[in-house]
C-alpha cells in the first residue's frame, strides 16, 4: 500500500481541567486550521495512533467518533479503554504503517 493511500490519525485527550477526549485525521486538515488543531494534539496525551486505509477511511470515522464519544463518557475512576480493544474495533480499517 502506497504512503498516499492511507490517513493518519490520533486520539487523544486533552492536559487541562477538562481532560476531555478528541481524534484527529492529520492529512485530513485544511491549511488555515493545521497548526492550532496538531498543537492541540500534541499538547495532550496520545491514548492510541494508526492509520487508515483511504478505501475505509468514513467506516473508520465513525467508529473513531463512537470510541472517543464512549472514552468521555467513562467516570474519572473506570478504567480507559485499552489500545488493544481500540485496535480489535478497528481491525477492518487499520492500514500498515508506511
Amino acid at each position: 500500500m502506497a504512503a498516499d493511500d492511507r490517513t493518519m490519525f490520533e486520539i487523544y485527550r486533552e492536559t487541562d481541567y477538562n481532560r476531555s477526549f478528541h481524534f484527529i485525521f492529520y492529512t485530513d486538515l485544511d491549511e488555515h486550521e493545521r497548526e492550532r488543531e496538531i498543537a492541540k494534539a500534541a499538547g495532550g496525551e496520545t491514548v492510541y495512533t494508526g492509520f487508515i486505509d483511504d478505501t475505509r477511511k468514513e467506516g473508520a470515522r465513525a467508529i473513531i467518533e463512537a470510541i472517543v464519544d464512549e472514552l468521555n463518557d467513562l467516570d474519572e475512576n473506570d478504567a480507559p479503554m485499552s489500545a488493544e480493544a481500540i485496535t480489535g474495533r478497528l481491525s477492518g480499517y487499520l492500514a500498515p504503517p508506511p
